[in-house]
């Protein structure tokens, strides 16, 4: 169950906005033409434990085959228009404009981050989100071609790994994110996870060294 939902009544600058990610709280809207924004807390919070993270072998060799060229925070804006751009199966879009111009703030002052994941100059799939101390908040992410996303989601787990990040949340547990080892928490428990990913002095790695040598250590673990 969703928990507590508020329609917000005031302007939400991007101050606000990190505010709330800080109490655990995180926004969305209705679709994308919708004119409001909602704060939700979710009474069961799905996080992906970064020292679980599950790599099937195949994804794993996708991933080291040079099949796609992945960079990070070089195509931000463009990264959340795909990921609310109509797609089959996902016709319509909890991120409206709104949601795009707080979140391209936050990228501006450094706390917004992105993967983006190319193939032959075309960007094929990627995935956003924000980074405060040890935690990051995983918002979406859009995928042109098969494994698009899922690629966008290994670097973006290593990065973390390598930066010292202690929680990546994502809002809610799927399918998708259940294969890679994500699970659900209760309210109480996340918030008391966040609390102390906060304090950790995490650092977001656009371009880490050793990056492909810890791709291999996450295929490698049990």
């Amino acid at each position: 169950m969703i928990g507590a939902v508020s329609r917000h009544t005031v302007h939400i600058t991007p101050e606000l906005l990190v505010r709330a990610y800080r109490a655990g709280l995180f926004p969305m809207a209705e679709s994308r033409s919708a004119a409001q924004l909602y704060w939700l807390d979710p009474e069961m919070r799905g996080v992906l434990p970064l020292g679980g993270f599950h790599l099937p072998r195949r994804l794993a060799r996708t991933v080291l085959s040079g099949a796609f060229t992945v960079t990070a925070d070089t195509a931000f804006a463009r990264t959340i228009a795909l990921c609310a751009a109509p797609a089959p199966g996902r016709e319509d879009s909890w991120i409206n404009p709104e949601i795009e111009q707080l979140f391209n703030a936050l990228h501006q002052s450094g706390q917004g981050h992105s993967i983006e994941v190319w193939q032959q100059g075309r960007m094929v799939g990627g995935l956003y989100g924000v980074a405060l101390g040890g935690a990051f908040f995983g918002e979406s992410m859009f995928s042109r071609v098969r494994d698009a996303s899922k690629v966008a989601l290994v670097h973006l787990v290593a990065r973390l790994r390598l930066g010292g990040f202690t929680l990546l949340d994502t809002q809610f547990l799927t399918g998708h994110l259940s294969q890679f080892g994500a699970m659900e928490i209760p309210r109480t428990a996340y918030r008391q996870r966040l609390a102390l990913a906060l304090e950790v002095p995490a650092r977001w790695l656009p371009a880490p060294e050793g990056l492909e040598d810890e791709i291999r250590a996450m295929r490698a673990a049990p």
